[in-house]
């Protein structure tokens, strides 16, 4: 385990979540007629992850975020809203 720097005393590291986040990203992807197998290739993705991230059982990467807001031509602000709202 972890030790703090003061002595010898160890650490409990514990994970910190933060809000859920929602996200638009079915409701572009429809908007274009677009399945989810072709987003994944838009983003070379898995169909998978599109479908765990628009059910909202994985957030993506940053790194993603970016990839999906370009692919839609918008921020990642207006495709993902931290807090559930």
């Amino acid at each position: 385990p972890a030790v703090h720097p003061s002595g010898g005393i160890p650490l409990r590291i514990q994970a910190v979540h933060g809000p859920p986040v929602t996200n638009r990203v079915q409701e572009l992807r429809l908007a274009r007629r677009w399945t989810q197998a072709r987003l994944a290739e838009e983003l070379d993705v898995s169909r998978q992850t599109i479908y765990a991230i628009e059910s909202g059982r994985f957030d993506p990467s940053l790194p993603l975020a970016f990839l999906i807001a370009r692919c839609f031509g918008l921020t990642i602000e207006e495709i993902f809203t931290p807090g559930g709202t």
